[in-house]
């Protein structure tokens, strides 16, 4: 069954929102949906209490590093880490009490080209069980592509059955924002969802676009409810008017 899972966002050292397409190395800074005078460390208290588990924490540039060990500090083992995560520095974040790391730049050449042997010597390293691999993504003419660089720059993968079927050997999960949408509150990318679903191999979570409960129902129903689903903007402790914390835990109370 599709289940909610929780995330804290994190850029220059703050929980926000943002819409993750104008998300830019140098420039105007990012359109900003929300920024929280609460601290990391709260948000992974309450899903603490919550007893909310396989949610991330990313780190949207650099800044990050002291909100995102308070984050994990305050729940230790519960969510997974992700941002700027290479060889030398996955065993230090899942020491710091990461349940999992999610790597995405990494794996690819400045060119954007798919480097198979960093994943493989990143799951040599510290173990498959502890990766997740993100595969966030554009819309284009060949269907999905995995962007980096905090989605600046398209790869040369596809997000495909095939895609997924090789990558899950070295890899526990993967986590899928559709970039094209994240942060826009106007409906999730069903398609992909449904890409998603269909193929099913290891856990995954989906991220961008949800605007209400009516688009966990329509994950759980594209996908076969074989894909989990991560609400940011919409949802009432990040300034949303979407969906509040309380119907996202009566939904998993549901699923069980």
């Amino acid at each position: 069954m599709t289940r909610f899972r929780p995330c804290i966002d994190l850029h220059n050292g703050q929980v926000k929102q943002i819409v993750g397409g104008t998300l830019r190395d140098s420039g105007a800074g990012p359109r900003e949906n929300f920024v929280s005078d609460r601290s990391s460390a709260w948000y992974a208290g309450l899903y603490r209490e919550s007893s909310l588990t396989g949610g991330h924490v990313i780190q949207l540039g650099a800044g990050n590093a002291e909100a995102a060990r308070d984050a994990l500090a305050a729940w230790p083992g519960g969510m997974q880490l992700g941002g700027g995560i290479n060889i030398r520095n996955a065993a230090e974040w899942l020491e710091a009490g990461a349940s999992q790391v999610i790597v995405t730049s990494w794996l690819f050449d400045t060119e954007g080209r798919f480097r198979a042997d960093r994943l493989r010597e990143l799951a040599s390293e510290v173990g498959r069980e502890n990766i997740v691999v993100d595969l966030s993504c554009r819309r284009t003419e060949s269907g999905w592509t995995v962007a980096m660089n905090r989605w600046q720059t398209l790869t040369n993968i596809d997000v495909t059955p095939a895609t997924l079927e090789s990558l899950a050997e070295w890899c526990a999960e993967y986590l899928v924002h559709a970039a094209d949408v994240e942060g826009l509150c106007q409906g999730i990318d069903a398609d992909l969802v449904e890409l998603l679903g269909y193929w099913a191999g290891i856990p995954m979570t989906y991220a961008g676009g949800v605007a209400g409960i009516e688009d966990l129902h329509l994950v759980s129903d594209r996908s076969g409810g074989n894909v989990d689903v991560t609400v940011g903007s919409a949802l009432d402790i990040f300034g949303g008017n979407g969906v509040t914390y309380e119907e996202l835990l009566a939904w998993n109370a549901r699923s069980l």
